[in-house]
């Protein structure tokens, strides 16, 4: 079967190429912070790195990860990072691959939420952010385009997305329910037509055009990434601790109903019970930070998507902009230090969001590694995938509705606002701009309207 993961990347021969703890930390940190485009442009970078030229892991591993992060609540991408740093370099690869690809965004957040507080009622910020929201809303409707053509490559795929968006839109289903109901159909459709719901065979043809890679299709899964259960105790043990000690402090502090406690618990719900990466569990966030809770307003909850999308990270990093003006409007420290409370809340709710995703890699990687070869574990994988599609489309029409009727559909229509996200869209899809150029060419178009407006 041929040298081992660890043997590889300590330098050995063969087909893979070494790759030290170092080398690997450089890549991680500086994808941390290039790492613009929303889970989409995300995993697209790391394709091209990892798979097209550093060799560092095959199509078909990569996918099969790829599935697995996509069927755990949380940042797909962030996971991704997190499973493959992990493969290669155990558990301080894995945390150090996933702590990096978090912390550049989350102090940029901090920096650039402060200033959205104390200066976003400037005709100029303002004038920007009008702009950028209609941008978003083309933004979100390009990333289920983007993942659709992937993802649905029959009949039977397309069924299942459609399903899934009349079940979010219409009947108001629950996200995990839509995941179970598309895990059984994959499982059902894997057994009665694995023809379509199968893994596409197109490592071999990605290795004969790329050249064989550390991590490939038939490499043996490293001594560190076998089950076993001591090794998941320790894990849910050490988890456990990691989660009860800051809770602990923060009920001691502040009791069950202060501010930071409950951001810490309806994040780690947040964290636990959305599937789908951060499209996904944006509506589930604005439901309980803004309808709930009262920690921002709509507008607010758009604008923060905004700077989410023009920030490296994950997408779901909108939930340091949450929590820092939940943190900053509830202060535990006063109004005279509103920032540092804001602060405190980011950093919090960042922990309790990000934790879970560490414990699901470095818990379930091992049982996912024993089953790249197996159609039983990809096919309602393949089934979720199709699913996410249609969340993601039902995410468009809730921010287009925000966006083009503020008021409400009694309201009046914003057709500036539909013009720019028209333009938007048109840059995204026929143009193949980038999501930064879009969102800079609108924001200064809709500064020009909101200054002609005044």
């Amino acid at each position: 079967m041929g040298e081992s993961i660890e043997q590889r990347a300590a330098g050995g021969q063969g087909s893979g190429v070494a790759v030290s703890f170092r080398e690997a930390l450089w890549f991680w940190l500086k994808l941390g912070f290039i790492s613009f485009g929303g889970p989409a442009g995300q995993i697209a970078i790391m394709h091209q790195e990892l798979v097209e030229r550093r060799r560092w892991i095959s199509e078909r591993r990569f996918l099969h990860a790829l599935n697995y992060c996509m069927l755990l609540p949380g940042p797909e991408a962030q996971q991704l990072a997190t499973y493959i740093g992990w493969l290669m370099h155990r558990t301080a690869g894995g945390v150090v691959a996933g702590a990096l690809f978090v912390l550049p965004s989350l102090f940029v957040l901090i920096g650039l939420s402060w200033l959205y507080i104390a200066f976003g009622e400037l005709p100029l910020v303002a004038g920007l952010f009008y702009g950028i929201k209609p941008a978003v809303t083309a933004i979100v409707l390009h990333a289920a385009r983007r993942i659709g053509s992937r993802a649905l490559k029959n009949a039977w795929l397309w069924a299942i997305a459609g399903a899934s968006f009349v079940a979010i839109f219409a009947l108001n289903a629950p996200f995990p329910l839509i995941v179970l109901g598309a895990a059984l159909l994959g499982y059902l459709g894997g057994r009665l037509a694995p023809e379509h719901f199968g893994a596409a065979p197109a490592s071999a043809a990605a290795a004969s055009h790329y050249g064989p890679a550390l991590i490939d299709d038939l490499t043996p899964t490293p001594e560190h990434a076998r089950f076993r259960w001591s090794r998941l105790a320790r894990l849910a043990l050490v988890g456990a601790l990691l989660w009860c000690l800051p809770m602990g402090l923060l009920m001691a502090l502040y009791g069950w109903s202060g501010s930071l406690t409950q951001m810490g618990w309806f994040f780690t719900k947040a964290a636990l019970l959305t599937f789908g990466g951060a499209y996904a569990v944006l509506p589930y966030v604005y439901q309980g930070a803004v309808v709930h809770y009262g920690w921002l307003t709509p507008a607010q909850m758009i604008d923060g998507l905004a700077l989410g999308e023009t920030t490296p990270g994950p997408l779901i990093m909108v939930v340091a902009f949450v929590g820092f003006i939940g943190g900053y409007g509830h202060s535990a420290f006063g109004a005279e230090q509103a920032f540092l409370g804001g602060a405190l809340a980011a950093c919090l709710v960042t922990w309790f969001t990000f934790l879970p995703s560490f414990l699901f890699i470095l818990a379930g990687g091992p049982l996912v590694e024993s089953t790249h070869q197996e159609l039983t574990f990809t096919a309602p994988l393949t089934g979720i995938t199709a699913a996410v599609v249609g969340v993601i489309l039902n995410l468009a029409v809730f921010f287009g509705y925000h966006v083009l009727w503020p008021e409400g559909f009694a309201g009046r229509f914003e057709w500036p606002s539909a013009l720019l996200a028209v333009l938007a869209a048109v840059g995204l899809f026929r143009f193949k701009r980038g999501v930064i150029e879009v969102l800079a060419l609108c924001a200064l178009l809709g500064l020009a309207v909101h200054l002609l407006r005044g």
